[in-house]
Order: structure tokens, then sequence, then C-alpha cells
């Protein structure tokens, strides 16, 4: 009986040892802002653009001097960083760098919030023609803050993805 009670514990202290790892993490949200509302000197962290055909293109403004520090979930070959620039020369970078797709329709402009409603940054979303992947917003991205950490997850919806054409090096060497 001893036994089993110790077992029932151990698990009990392994499951809330877990579950409470797991919680650390708390995710972010974003809401959508006007130009004028960008003001400070950033880190401007350009992801994906690997081709003329990536749509997993995203731009990012951390604001500098603040206690947050945002990173891609990505290898670093996937994103450059330029840092110190003003909000004029950021979101000018950012608009040309995610515009570069021939069925881009307008940047999105969001401020991402933590918990306690400060504005911890920005990112710039890519908006295509819905006609050519069936909506304009082809990208899921989550904000995860973990101590001063934000981790940026970016990806392609999974249903848009799969309908793109695969990439393989014959379909780059044989052209129909």
């Amino acid at each position: 009986m001893k036994r089993y009670i110790c077992l029932f514990f151990l698990s009990a202290i392994i499951f809330f040892r877990v579950n409470h790892a797991f919680a650390l993490s708390e995710t972010l949200r974003t809401e959508e802002v006007k130009e004028g509302d960008v003001k400070g000197v950033f880190t401007l962290i350009l992801y994906g653009a690997r081709d003329i055909n990536d749509i997993e293109t995203l731009a990012l403004l951390d604001i500098e001097g603040d206690k947050y520090t945002l990173e891609p979930y990505a290898p670093t070959f996937d994103y450059k960083v330029k840092k110190g620039l003003s909000e004029k020369a950021a979101l000018n970078e950012a608009y040309k760098f995610i515009g570069y797709h021939n069925a881009f329709l307008r940047p999105q402009l969001s401020k991402i919030i933590d918990d306690k409603g400060n504005t911890i940054g920005y990112e710039v979303r890519p908006l295509y023609l819905p006609f050519v992947f069936g909506r304009s917003d082809v990208l899921e991205i989550d904000y995860s803050l973990k101590g001063d950490k934000v981790k940026v997850t970016i990806r392609i919806i999974p249903s848009i993805e799969r309908a793109l054409p695969e990439k393989t090096l014959v379909s780059f060497l044989i052209k129909p």
C-alpha cells in the first residue's frame, strides 16, 4: 500500500512540475495600429524572402532599450538583423522587404502587446491578393514570452502550405 501511495505522489509531483514548466511561457497578442503610432529606435528583424516565391516573410521591429528581446524560432540564416534604426527607416525597410512578391497586396502593421498592455514591438506582415492563395493573410505567427525573451514562431497556415507546389531540386531542373 505504501508503495502505491509513494508512486501516486511521485506521479503527481512530476505532473505538476511538467505542467508548471509549460506555464512559464505566456502567449502574447497583437493589435493592428497606424504608422504614426510607431515611435522609437528599433532593431529590425527581416525573416524569410529566401526566394522569389517565398510567402513565409515577415518584418519585426524590436524596441531597443526595453526589457524584451524578440527572437525568431528559426535558424540564423533565415533572418537578418539591423540595429539602431529610427521608426521611419525601420518601417521603410520593412515595407520594402515584405513587398517583393508578385501577389503582394499591402502591409499590415500590428503592435505586439505583453500581459500588462505594454507594446513590446511591432510586426509588419504581407497581405496577398486573396484570389492567389484563397485568403490575404497566409501566416500563423505566435509570440510566447519566457522571462525577457519573446520567441516568435512563424509558419504558413497549413492548408495554404499544402496547396503550394513542391519545391524540390528536380522541379527546378525539369521545366514542364
